[in-house]
């Protein structure tokens, strides 16, 4: 798990973007009214984030006690609570768009990433993201992805190599690219190239690349590659991943999916925050004006 120090930087840009100079709102709430508040789905799906809920409301005032009801990783089906909230009222009001923010978008991204692990039980084949994420959310939305069953690609362009198109052009090819690179890079740096053609593919088994992305190819032209490569590189299928393809491209002999929609295009799993018990005697005392 993360430390709390990692995220609280993102935390507090949350709630002073919301919160700016002061609560227009819950501020008409005394600060000694308390309550309890739950904290429930109003969709099937999986959970993520839940602990960053709590750090959420423990920022905005360390006297809210958090309960949570369930773990990441756990599925929640409508109308179930993941957590409860114990404190002063408006507090816990101030924090509520900042915590369901980072929980509806993280419990997407476990959700769809569930979804897409199912699609391919039984088969040999690992599902992984991209970099196609949210600036400042890498770290978070790659998480979800793995609490979703899913796996993680590279975090960046700084921990291993991936040649692209652009680059082999830039380059002049595919094999005067790996070569450069190769001179420039350590040993324990995996190298992936990515291929549109089965030519590519021979040509950067010769070159000794690591990992080979198939690129947008047809079943036939990845089961062929698959077989040409024969565990010589990890094989990678990536382009156009959508669910519904998602059963016959692992049955290909790809070792990994990489998909983006994971985190580039996901929607937001949906929870609400509800109010329950109000302290009586701090009501009764607020209303007589006392």
């Amino acid at each position: 798990m993360f430390a709390t120090f990692q995220f609280q930087e993102m935390i507090d840009q949350g709630l002073k973007e919301d919160i700016g100079t002061g609560d227009l709102s819950s501020g008409i709430l005394p600060i000694d009214l308390t309550g309890v508040a739950k904290l429930y789905a109003k969709q099937k799906g999986m959970v993520a984030g839940l602990w960053l809920v709590e750090q959420v409301f423990q920022r905005v005032n360390p006297l809210i006690q958090v309960h949570r009801l369930l773990k990441d990783g756990d599925e929640v089906n409508v109308g179930g609570v993941v957590l409860e909230l114990i404190g002063p009222l408006s507090s816990i009001l101030q924090g509520e768009r900042t915590a369901l923010n980072f929980l509806q978008h993280l419990s997407g991204i476990a959700t769809a990433t569930k979804r897409a692990v199912d699609q391919v039980a039984g088969l040999s084949v690992s599902i992984v993201d991209t970099r196609k994420t949210l600036p400042g959310w890498r770290t978070l939305q790659k998480y979800a992805v793995r609490v979703g069953g899913g796996k993680n690609h590279r975090f960046g362009l700084y921990d291993a190599v991936m040649l692209k198109d652009n680059h082999l052009s830039a380059m002049g090819g595919l094999t005067e690219a790996v070569l450069r690179v190769k001179d420039q890079v350590g040993h324990m740096t995996k190298i992936e190239v990515e291929c549109e053609t089965i030519d590519q593919v021979k040509e950067a088994i010769s070159c000794g690349v690591d990992v080979i992305m198939l690129d947008n190819m047809g079943l036939e032209e990845m089961r062929e590659a698959v077989l040409y490569i024969d565990k010589r590189a990890i094989v990678e299928a990536s382009g156009g991943m959508g669910e519904e393809r998602l059963r016959e491209v692992a049955e290909t002999g790809v070792d990994l999916i990489s998909i983006g929609a994971l985190t580039h295009s996901v929607q937001a799993l949906d929870f609400s925050l509800d109010l329950g018990d109000i302290k009586a005697s701090t009501r009764a005392n607020w209303e007589r004006g006392i």
